[in-house]
Protein backbone atom coordinates (compact mmCIF):
# COMPACT_ATOMS: atom_id res chain seq x y z
CA UNK A 1 0.00 0.00 0.00
CA UNK A 2 1.00 3.46 -0.64
CA UNK A 3 2.36 6.42 1.58
CA UNK A 4 -0.72 7.98 -0.11
CA UNK A 5 -2.97 5.94 0.32
CA UNK A 6 -2.29 4.97 3.87
CA UNK A 7 -2.33 9.03 4.38
CA UNK A 8 -5.70 9.34 2.61
CA UNK A 9 -8.12 7.76 5.36
CA UNK A 10 -6.93 10.03 8.22
CA UNK A 11 -7.72 13.31 6.29
CA UNK A 12 -11.01 11.85 5.23
CA UNK A 13 -11.81 11.76 9.12
CA UNK A 14 -10.92 14.81 9.70
CA UNK A 15 -13.18 16.07 7.16
CA UNK A 16 -15.91 14.62 7.94
CA UNK A 17 -15.28 15.76 11.81
CA UNK A 18 -14.71 19.50 10.23
CA UNK A 19 -17.91 18.95 8.66
CA UNK A 20 -20.03 17.87 11.90
CA UNK A 21 -18.27 20.93 13.85
CA UNK A 22 -19.26 23.31 11.04
CA UNK A 23 -22.68 21.75 11.22
CA UNK A 24 -23.04 22.47 14.92
CA UNK A 25 -21.84 25.98 14.71
CA UNK A 26 -24.50 26.65 11.83
CA UNK A 27 -27.39 25.21 14.01
CA UNK A 28 -26.12 27.21 16.98
CA UNK A 29 -26.19 30.47 15.04
CA UNK A 30 -29.53 29.72 13.46
CA UNK A 31 -30.59 28.86 16.81
CA UNK A 32 -29.63 32.41 18.21
CA UNK A 33 -30.85 34.02 15.13
CA UNK A 34 -34.31 32.48 15.83
CA UNK A 35 -34.51 33.23 19.59
CA UNK A 36 -34.22 37.07 18.64
CA UNK A 37 -35.55 37.41 15.30
CA UNK A 38 -37.84 34.42 14.94
CA UNK A 39 -37.94 31.44 12.33
CA UNK A 40 -38.60 33.82 9.50
CA UNK A 41 -35.39 35.55 10.52
CA UNK A 42 -33.23 36.04 6.88
CA UNK A 43 -30.94 33.14 5.91
CA UNK A 44 -28.33 36.16 5.28
CA UNK A 45 -28.62 36.97 8.86
CA UNK A 46 -28.54 33.60 10.05
CA UNK A 47 -25.03 32.81 7.42
CA UNK A 48 -23.50 36.21 9.40
CA UNK A 49 -23.89 35.26 12.37
CA UNK A 50 -22.48 31.29 11.24
CA UNK A 51 -19.35 33.48 9.29
CA UNK A 52 -20.78 31.43 6.27
CA UNK A 53 -22.16 32.29 2.97
CA UNK A 54 -25.58 31.56 2.31
CA UNK A 55 -25.12 29.08 -0.43
CA UNK A 56 -23.48 26.65 2.85
CA UNK A 57 -26.41 26.87 4.37
CA UNK A 58 -28.60 25.86 0.97
CA UNK A 59 -26.03 23.13 0.67
CA UNK A 60 -27.12 21.16 4.15
CA UNK A 61 -30.58 22.79 4.35
CA UNK A 62 -32.11 22.75 0.91
CA UNK A 63 -35.43 24.40 2.61
CA UNK A 64 -36.59 26.25 5.91
CA UNK A 65 -38.41 23.44 7.28
CA UNK A 66 -35.01 21.12 6.93
CA UNK A 67 -32.60 24.59 8.69
CA UNK A 68 -35.65 24.62 11.52
CA UNK A 69 -36.34 21.13 12.21
CA UNK A 70 -32.54 20.61 12.45
CA UNK A 71 -32.18 23.87 14.95
CA UNK A 72 -34.58 21.87 17.31
CA UNK A 73 -32.85 18.64 16.79
CA UNK A 74 -29.96 20.55 18.16
CA UNK A 75 -31.85 22.29 20.79
CA UNK A 76 -33.31 19.26 21.94
CA UNK A 77 -29.73 17.33 22.02
CA UNK A 78 -27.84 20.46 23.94
CA UNK A 79 -30.69 20.78 26.50
CA UNK A 80 -30.37 17.11 27.33
CA UNK A 81 -26.60 17.37 27.53
CA UNK A 82 -26.95 20.45 29.31
CA UNK A 83 -28.45 19.06 32.33
CA UNK A 84 -26.13 16.61 33.60
CA UNK A 85 -23.19 18.93 32.72
CA UNK A 86 -25.01 22.10 34.85
CA UNK A 87 -25.77 19.58 37.84
CA UNK A 88 -21.72 18.89 38.11
CA UNK A 89 -20.54 22.63 37.15
CA UNK A 90 -23.78 25.03 39.24
CA UNK A 91 -23.41 25.68 42.56
CA UNK A 92 -26.21 24.07 43.84
CA UNK A 93 -29.24 21.56 42.16
CA UNK A 94 -31.25 24.97 42.13
CA UNK A 95 -28.64 26.74 40.23
CA UNK A 96 -28.38 24.42 37.73
CA UNK A 97 -32.44 23.69 37.69
CA UNK A 98 -32.49 27.47 36.79
CA UNK A 99 -29.61 27.38 34.17
CA UNK A 100 -31.20 24.75 32.41
CA UNK A 101 -35.30 26.38 32.32
CA UNK A 102 -33.00 29.43 30.19
CA UNK A 103 -32.08 27.02 28.18
CA UNK A 104 -35.54 25.32 27.59
CA UNK A 105 -37.23 28.93 27.33
CA UNK A 106 -34.77 29.66 24.58
CA UNK A 107 -35.41 26.22 23.14
CA UNK A 108 -38.93 26.95 23.24
CA UNK A 109 -39.27 30.35 21.31
CA UNK A 110 -37.74 28.93 18.19
CA UNK A 111 -40.27 25.66 18.69
CA UNK A 112 -43.31 27.96 18.63
CA UNK A 113 -42.23 28.81 15.11
CA UNK A 114 -41.49 24.91 14.09
CA UNK A 115 -45.14 24.29 13.13
CA UNK A 116 -45.47 26.67 10.89
CA UNK A 117 -42.24 26.01 9.49
CA UNK A 118 -43.57 22.32 8.61
CA UNK A 119 -47.01 23.73 7.84
CA UNK A 120 -49.26 20.66 6.81
CA UNK A 121 -46.83 17.73 7.98
CA UNK A 122 -48.57 16.97 11.29
CA UNK A 123 -47.15 13.97 11.30
CA UNK A 124 -43.60 15.38 11.47
CA UNK A 125 -44.17 17.57 14.15
CA UNK A 126 -45.92 14.81 16.23
CA UNK A 127 -42.59 12.40 15.59
CA UNK A 128 -40.44 15.96 16.68
CA UNK A 129 -42.90 16.59 19.84
CA UNK A 130 -41.96 12.74 20.93
CA UNK A 131 -38.43 12.79 20.50
CA UNK A 132 -38.66 16.04 22.41
CA UNK A 133 -40.73 14.68 25.67
CA UNK A 134 -38.75 11.51 25.53
CA UNK A 135 -35.52 13.10 25.71
CA UNK A 136 -36.10 15.95 28.12
CA UNK A 137 -38.64 15.29 30.50
CA UNK A 138 -36.11 12.57 32.02
CA UNK A 139 -33.68 15.34 32.35
CA UNK A 140 -36.35 17.86 34.15
CA UNK A 141 -36.70 15.32 36.36
CA UNK A 142 -33.42 14.36 37.09
CA UNK A 143 -32.87 18.42 38.32
CA UNK A 144 -36.10 18.45 40.05
CA UNK A 145 -35.40 15.12 42.38
CA UNK A 146 -31.56 16.64 42.51
CA UNK A 147 -33.10 19.75 44.08
CA UNK A 148 -35.91 18.39 46.34
CA UNK A 149 -33.16 15.92 47.54
CA UNK A 150 -30.97 19.18 48.75
CA UNK A 151 -33.81 21.08 50.10
CA UNK A 152 -34.46 23.77 47.30
CA UNK A 153 -38.13 23.33 46.54
CA UNK A 154 -40.77 21.48 47.80
CA UNK A 155 -40.87 17.40 46.37
CA UNK A 156 -43.85 16.52 44.09
CA UNK A 157 -43.25 18.93 41.19
CA UNK A 158 -43.40 16.81 38.47
CA UNK A 159 -41.19 17.75 35.03
CA UNK A 160 -44.04 17.07 32.56
CA UNK A 161 -46.27 19.60 34.40
CA UNK A 162 -43.69 22.38 34.90
CA UNK A 163 -42.67 21.85 31.12
CA UNK A 164 -45.42 22.52 30.42
CA UNK A 165 -46.15 25.19 32.59
CA UNK A 166 -43.09 27.09 31.32
CA UNK A 167 -44.23 26.32 28.03
CA UNK A 168 -47.88 28.09 28.58
CA UNK A 169 -46.03 31.16 30.05
CA UNK A 170 -44.06 31.34 26.51
CA UNK A 171 -47.07 31.38 24.73
CA UNK A 172 -47.78 34.71 23.08
CA UNK A 173 -44.10 36.53 23.29
CA UNK A 174 -44.06 37.00 19.47
CA UNK A 175 -47.36 38.64 18.95
CA UNK A 176 -46.65 40.65 22.12
CA UNK A 177 -43.71 42.79 22.53
CA UNK A 178 -44.70 44.00 26.42
CA UNK A 179 -44.79 40.27 27.23
CA UNK A 180 -42.17 38.77 28.91
CA UNK A 181 -42.04 35.36 29.68
CA UNK A 182 -38.69 35.04 31.28
CA UNK A 183 -39.89 36.77 34.07
CA UNK A 184 -43.35 34.98 34.51
CA UNK A 185 -41.07 31.80 34.64
CA UNK A 186 -38.49 33.37 37.50
CA UNK A 187 -42.10 33.95 39.60
CA UNK A 188 -42.70 30.05 39.09
CA UNK A 189 -39.45 28.73 39.94
CA UNK A 190 -39.46 31.07 43.37
CA UNK A 191 -42.78 29.55 43.97
CA UNK A 192 -40.95 26.36 43.94
CA UNK A 193 -38.54 26.91 46.30
CA UNK A 194 -38.97 25.75 49.51
CA UNK A 195 -39.39 28.44 52.34
CA UNK A 196 -36.40 29.62 54.59
CA UNK A 197 -36.67 29.05 57.88
CA UNK A 198 -35.57 31.70 60.29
Amino acid sequence: MSAAGQSGEVPARSKRADAVRNQQTLLAAAAAVFVTSGVDAPIREIAAKAGVGMGTIYRHFPSRADLVVAVYRHQVEACAEAGPSLLGSAGSPLAALRQWVDLFVDFLVTKHGLAKALQSDSSGFDALHTYFLDRLVPVCAQLLDAAADAGEIRPGTHAYELMRGIGNLCIGRDSDPRYNPRRLVDLLLQGLQRPQSS
